[in-house]
């Protein structure tokens, strides 16, 4: 593998922009990268000949009005449509599928200059915390267990995302987060992801899971990284009615490791029963390394986060059950052959049933269980309450001068792929314990990695910030990253 895909965006820009590198030589070495790591399974639909052709119009624009992201090349979420490019959202019913559109976070990385790798593995519609629901596959972490060979978990949804940043198959990477899907699986592959606040990336032409909690972020080297690309992402659009009408402030500059006065707050409910020693471990540290930084680190309490993951799995599936609705095969995707004499009906019920996997099936079933009739206030608008509870939390502890929160990104570090395939679904969504929290109350949040467990593997911590405070809470992250000092790698075996 070339050096140069080992560089980060920042370090990549600054090359290009004195001469010492093109995006040219830049692109094509981190084709050949992930043309040689086909065991990952990061890359699903590989686009060279629009990286060359986007490359080669970044080095004509070279100079000093280049873009932000000017020939800097990154991997795309299956989640985000793409124009002319198969758009899957790692699901069968939509085999075949290529927009005639962009999504307005890949238009406004393209308008700064990036170059599109290809598009990168998920779990399908986004539902899954291992990257094991995927129709093309598992997802596998470039990262082992000591010497143990067995193939682990990138994390999800967006574990491909993860897979190629953490591998050096690009430079960054597009996520989204639902319920933690961009800080677990940065956590388990020892990189950064950024779950910005609610509307601040726009979710047009991005295929939807649950409206109400999805979004976008960046998922890159380091926090510098994460600052310049979510900078680019973000951003009013007005094709979405919940992106908010704010001035994107420069996540860059604000990066000065001063965090002097800050005030971090250390939820006590986050301490749960039979955390792994590993996990409070690297917790203790962290507010250690934030003490010495200067921040003032306070106990807070969020009482209602015990309700967190069952409000979410009742509001999350009843959100997916109405928008998976039009996967029906009469208008594009996958559609079931018929018997003769059947109907629409058996239509629906034939391509749904083919074109679905079994853990959308089970969220489809769910959501539309809380949403019948018999059974609407018991579950999905109590589920709205304990969310408004869950908010206002948050919103007390800010009021009282808290500015960042302090809590690990994980329950532990990554697990085997096909370690979980005999559990109970819910030992699954554990994995969401301390992120979804951040998706119901709207809020920012960061994974940064910490430390590296007994075995070898990455472990992260995460930061939750005030909304639209993005910039303060990035320079938070960039103070816990400096003083971290993580600089592990996975030892390369694809």
């Amino acid at each position: 593998m070339s050096e140069l895909t080992k560089l980060t965006i920042a370090a990549a820009r600054d090359a290009m922009a004195s001469g010492e590198l093109t995006a040219v030589e830049l692109t094509d070495a981190c084709l050949e990268a992930i043309d040689g790591a086909a065991a990952l399974n990061a890359f699903v639909h590989k686009t060279p000949e629009i990286a060359r052709d986007q490359a080669k119009a970044a080095d004509a624009r070279r100079g000093a009005d280049a873009q932000a992201l000017n020939g800097i090349p990154l991997g795309i979420k299956d989640l985000f449509c793409t124009n002319g490019v198969p758009s899957q959202a790692g699901s069968g019913i939509l085999d075949g599928f290529k927009p005639e559109y962009e999504s307005t976070v890949t238009s406004r990385l393209f308008e700064a200059g990036a170059v599109m790798l290809g598009k990168l593995n998920m779990d399908e519609f986004a539902m899954g915390s291992s990257n094991e629901t995927s129709v093309y596959g598992n997802a596998v972490n470039p990262w082992r267990r000591g010497n143990d060979e067995a193939a682990l978990t990138p994390g999800g949804s967006s574990g491909g995302s993860a897979s190629a940043v953490a591998a050096d198959l690009c430079l960054g990477a597009t996520g989204t987060d639902t319920g933690g899907s961009i800080r677990q699986p940065a956590a388990f592959t020892g990189i950064t992801g950024v779950k910005p606040t609610y509307g601040r990336c726009s979710r047009w032409g991005i295929v939807a899971f649950a409206s109400s909690l999805d979004q976008a972020g960046p998922m890159t080297k380091d926090v510098r990284d994460a600052a310049i690309m979510l900078g680019a992402m973000a951003g009013h659009d007005p094709k979405d009615s919940t992106s908010a009408d704010l001035a994107v402030p420069d996540f860059e500059a604000a990066l000065t490791g001063d965090i002097r006065g800050k005030v971090i707050g250390i939820p006590r409910e986050y301490r749960m029963e039979g955390m792994p020693e590993e996990i409070e471990a690297l917790w203790a540290e962290g507010r250690k390394m934030m003490e010495e930084a200067g921040a003032k680190i306070v106990d807070i309490s969020l009482p209602h986060t015990k309700y967190a993951l069952p409000a979410y799995y009742v509001i999350a599936p009843a959100e997916a059950s109405s928008n998976l609705a039009r996967y029906d095969g009469v208008r594009f995707g996958h559609r079931a052959k018929l018997a003769q004499g059947d109907g629409i009906t058996e239509m629906y019920e034939k391509t749904r049933a083919e074109g679905f996997g079994d853990e959308v099936k089970r969220r489809v079933m769910i959501g539309t269980y809380v949403l019948s009739a018999g059974f609407y206030d018991a579950y999905y608008n109590r589920a709205r309450k304990v969310r408004t509870l869950i908010k206002r939390d948050f919103e007390q502890v800010f009021a009282q001068g808290v500015e960042a929160i302090l809590t690990p990104a994980t329950p532990s570090a990554a697990f085997g792929l096909g370690e979980m395939e005999d559990a109970d679904p819910v030992a699954m969504y554990l994995n969401d314990i301390f992120t979804v929290t951040v998706n119901l109350a709207g809020l920012p949040g960061i994974s940064v990695p910490a430390g590296l467990d007994r075995q070898g593997l990455p472990l992260g911590l995460q930061l939750i910030g005030r909304p639209w405070e993005e910039a303060d809470l990035l320079n938070a992250a960039y103070s816990l990253e400096r003083a971290a000092g993580f600089v592990a790698k996975p030892a390369k075996w694809w």
